[in-house]
């Protein structure tokens, strides 16, 4: 890990982390005192008109469902994610998942724009969709288990082993079919994963449901790329529409498997945080593990969260600034090829007897090629990244997103018919 000296603040816990534990115990103590003690009393405020109105404009926002590509890609992160696997049931025909597909199809194309499914009874929890999107993956055997493996495309495969790092579970991990289900609201998360998922059970299998959360609406008009739990900003990387290879890192052309022209990939991976002991390293020491300041997300290099990060910078004791071993060292491309895009949610799920949380990253990745693009990156990550010591993979799933549809077709008609 280079210079003991430089490193050794990653080992011990910081006097100041229990002084400041202290004081904001005092503080919060005392903020007590002042409201109860001191006998003033909270008045209810007159919620703001512009505020009702800008709730109600969130609530009834939508994003277009039918077209070239599926939403919920390159749509701008909402702040609720369900991931949703399943597994097709034993004797499952190609005509039963035409089915199961049209059927998503049509339910998501009326969801997405406020209105009930075919077979709603509540329809009026749909009727503010927020943003809502709803993305359709294929795992890696679905395509065989109907009699047309060989239109599966090659990269579509589960992830290799990782074993210094993985300590997958099944429960986490696969699947046959994905739902990804985005919006501003969790109600129509909910709602929407409901109905569409209820309406197939004939015919598949919940393997695993997964939710996750971004920042509320509103609460960081500033725009800042998401920071997870750890508090680490989460995506300063990613590719822009305005790059002229956007397309091309993003999207397949074609050239694998007709069907996927227009589609993506999707590999996603359940991160658990362990954050009692992160919490237990000083300030500076996290900013060298991440390779960032934690403030403004910028290279410890930079000033602001996009400058570009110098590698090569040296300090006064001789060491690189940005540790060759840190997060953003290990992570950034080696060749433009290996490019992903980025679209992570947290997790903060009920703690097991004895903890006090247990909270992570769903990180998602879209790319036109996981093997080419995903593996690599993650292959120098698990042979040596500072954060490893406070994270570990306990989830994997890789899924193909079609292309998206026109009203009257189907997510996945091109793989299935064409």
């Amino acid at each position: 890990m280079g210079d003991s000296n430089r490193r050794s603040a990653l080992n011990r816990r910081s006097f100041l982390v229990g002084g400041a534990a202290l004081t904001g115990g005092a503080a919060v103590a005392g903020g007590a005192a002042g409201w109860g003690v001191g006998g003033r009393t909270a008045t209810a405020r007159t919620p703001d008109r512009d505020a009702i109105a800008n709730s109600r404009a969130v609530g009834a926002a939508t994003e277009p469902f039918h077209g070239d590509r599926q939403s919920g890609i390159t749509t701008a992160p909402q702040a609720h994610a369900a991931y949703v696997a399943f597994d097709l049931r034993d004797g499952l025909r190609r005509t039963d998942l035409i089915g199961v597909l049209r059927a998503w199809t049509q339910d998501a194309a009326r969801l997405t724009q406020g209105r009930g499914g075919l077979a709603d009874l509540q329809h009026e929890l749909a009727e503010g969709p927020s943003r809502l999107t709803v993305t359709i993956g294929f795992g890696p055997e679905l395509l065989g288990k109907i009699g047309l493996g060989d239109r599966t495309p090659e990269w579509l495969q589960p992830l290799p082993d990782f074993p210094q790092i993985d300590r997958l579970e099944d429960r986490w991990s696969g699947g046959d079919l994905l739902l990804q289900v985005c919006a501003d609201d969790p109600l129509t998360v909910a709602h929407s994963a409901r109905i569409l998922s209820s309406g197939v059970r004939d015919a598949v299998l919940q393997r695993w449901a997964q939710r996750g959360f971004r920042r509320a609406v509103g609460t960081d008009p500033s725009g800042q790329t998401q920071r997870n739990l750890f508090g680490q900003i989460d995506g300063t990387a990613n590719p822009s529409p305005a790059d002229a290879d956007y397309d091309q890192l993003l999207y397949s052309d074609g050239a694998d498997r007709r069907w996927m022209r227009g589609g993506t990939s999707l590999v996603l991976r359940r991160i658990r945080m362990t954050m009692d002991t992160w919490e237990e390293i000083e300030r500076s020491s996290r900013e060298l593990t991440i390779g960032r300041k934690l403030d403004s997300g910028a290279p410890l290099t930079g000033t602001t969260e996009h400058d570009p990060a110098d590698f090569e910078a040296i300090d006064q004791t001789g060491l690189t600034v940005i540790p060759t071993e840190s997060h953003i060292a290990r992570a950034r491309p080696r060749v433009r090829a290996e490019t992903i895009l980025r679209r992570p949610y947290n997790y903060d799920d009920i703690p097991d007897p004895g903890q006090i949380s247990n909270s992570g990253l769903l990180f998602a990745s879209y790319q036109a090629d996981p093997v080419r693009q995903f593996v690599p990156i993650q292959q120098r990550l698990a042979e040596q990244d500072m954060l490893n010591t406070w994270t570990v993979p306990i989830g994997s799933a890789v899924f193909a997103i079609p292309p998206g549809c026109h009203e009257g077709g189907y997510v996945g008609e091109s793989a299935l018919e064409g």
